[in-house]
């Protein structure tokens, strides 16, 4: 069974997020912090994460090392509102994070992701790619 876990303070979305993932077969757990998001990743495996742009605060490099620590080889997809600079969308693309439009339909990024779990893209790997040229 595909599990995802939401982490995103917008509970508005959360019933009909809830609704569609129940009718595909998807199992959706939702929190509204980082920090409750990671507790959870660090008790139950996850096939995705999905984490709302605005709270991710720590810089790209430092996001992918803390994912990587807690859920090496989840696909994380950042989802970014109409307002987040294309700038950072590049920055995160570039250390491993698939970023998402909002709002967004659940059954399209996990069609998109499905292929990508099979082959995991490492962001620790993309971090050192990143540190190298960029210094």
């Amino acid at each position: 069974m595909t599990r995802v876990l939401l982490i995103d303070r917008d509970l508005s979305l959360a019933p009909s997020l809830a609704m569609t993932c129940l009718q595909s077969g998807v199992a959706i757990r939702m929190t509204e912090t980082l920090c409750e998001g990671v507790r959870c990743l660090l008790d139950e495996p996850v096939s995705v994460v999905l984490v709302d742009a605005a709270l991710t605060r720590l810089p790209g490099t430092d996001l992918a090392r803390l994912f990587d620590t807690v859920a090496p080889g989840v696909p994380v997809v950042v989802l970014a509102g109409p307002a987040f600079p294309v700038e950072e969308s590049a920055f995160l693309e570039l250390h491993g994070f698939h970023v998402v439009a909002k709002p967004f339909d659940i059954r399209d990024v996990l069609a998109k992701l499905e292929p990508l779990q099979r082959i995991p893209l490492p962001r620790a790997g993309a971090v050192r790619q990143v540190e190298a040229v960029c210094g």
